[in-house]
């Protein structure tokens, strides 16, 4: 049960990190600023992603 918090910390934490590069990315337009559909669905899969590549072994 340990190993699940970590992996909740890891994928909310990249979730964040996407988003945060995807906003600070774009206000260099001009002063708008904002968080675009695709920096978010970018977010969620990368969190999905991380979710997975941390999963657990087989248990031995």
């Amino acid at each position: 049960m340990k190993d699940r918090g970590f992996r909740t910390f890891a994928a909310v934490l990249s979730g964040l990190a996407v988003i945060y590069f995807g906003v600070t990315g774009h206000r260099s337009n001009g002063g708008q600023g904002g968080i675009s559909g695709g920096v978010v669905l970018l977010a969620v899969l990368a969190a999905l992603l991380v979710w997975w590549l941390l999963r657990p072994g087989p248990a031995k």
